[in-house]
């Protein structure tokens, strides 16, 4: 895969999560030491997203970034082998996270669809997060007053196959429209990219669309409503919520739903930033979550 080292100069790891299919995970800094820090990406993105953020950490906790089966540079296995549901994320995130053994609670970070990946494993085990971080992301059904992006309607459908599986045309177009304050380089671009370089190896940033929950009768609805059922459980636990102004998707009506479910977090609005917001105002959130991350506060879920 063509991603410059001096851009992701971490050592791969690699978690077996069975059948022959492998997770690959960042694990960096004070391991052993400094407490834990878990970040959860969403899609297309992976790993690589957070590269800053960890190298910004790793000075004083233990990063970790796991890549969900079928991104990043995790195996990509067919339909056949994997099931590409929001249930089977959720189970290997728990997997990943009991095998690391970690002695003491986490905070987690979660961008886009890692928001409901990541919480669906908290509600089940809400002793074991200290933090919250929480950048454009949802964990709840979709807000009544926001209707489906016509986007993600497009590539529901057999010509949206076409264009992600055959073009690349989700990861691609991402990195356009998701900084609206800078434009992302081109080399941080291709890097986002290069993972999904192939009919086969684009699979997960389809079936990711495919798989959202709408209704009722949706499979995982009721995982996401499980979910949102419990946010409450974090409500008196430190929670930081970096958001852009200017994603499509994850809007003001995601947000003021995340300000209702935890009234207590505070809230960074940049306004004239897009999706990839650690990406798109790097120098401004960043320092915001280090501090954040780094203060001496602390409270466990109940």
């Amino acid at each position: 895969m063509p991603v410059d080292p001096a851009q992701y100069p971490f050592e791969p790891h690699y978690f077996d999560r069975g059948a022959g299919v492998k997770m690959h995970y960042v694990d960096e800094g004070a391991e052993g030491q400094g407490p834990p820090v878990l970040m959860v990406h969403g899609n297309p993105s992976w790993s690589f997203y957070y590269r800053n953020l960890v190298t910004a950490l790793s000075g004083t906790h233990r990063c970790i970034a796991p890549d969900h089966i079928g991104m990043g540079l995790s195996d990509k296995p067919d339909d056949d082998a994997y099931a590409y549901t929001l249930a089977q994320r959720i189970d290997d995130l728990g997997a990943f996270i009991a095998s690391l053994k970690l002695t003491e609670p986490l905070t987690l970070v979660m961008h886009d669809w890692g928001g409901m990946i990541g919480m669906g494993w908290a509600v089940r085990h809400p002793e074991q997060v200290a933090r919250l971080v929480i950048l454009n992301t949802g964990a709840f059904p979709l807000p009544p007053e926001k209707p489906f992006p016509w986007p993600l309607k497009l590539t529901r459908t057999w010509l949206g196959t076409v264009l992600v599986r055959g073009f690349n045309a989700f990861a691609y177009g991402t990195t356009v429209i998701g900084c609206r304050r800078h434009r992302m380089p081109a080399d941080i671009a291709r890097a986002y990219c290069a993972p999904y370089d192939s009919w086969a190896n684009r699979i997960a940033t389809l079936r990711f669309v495919q798989d959202i929950p709408l209704r009722a009768a949706d499979a995982g609805y009721d995982i996401v409503k499980h979910t949102e059922a419990n946010l409450h459980r974090f409500k008196n636990t430190p929670a930081l919520i970096g958001w852009g102004g200017k994603d499509f998707v994850f809007d003001a009506a995601f947000l003021r739903q995340w300000q209702q479910h935890l009234p207590n977090a505070t809230v960074h609005l940049m306004p004239d930033v897009g999706h990839y917001v650690l990406e798109d105002a790097a120098d401004e959130l960043i320092p915001l979550i280090t501090h954040f991350v780094r203060s001496s506060s602390r409270a466990v879920a109940s």
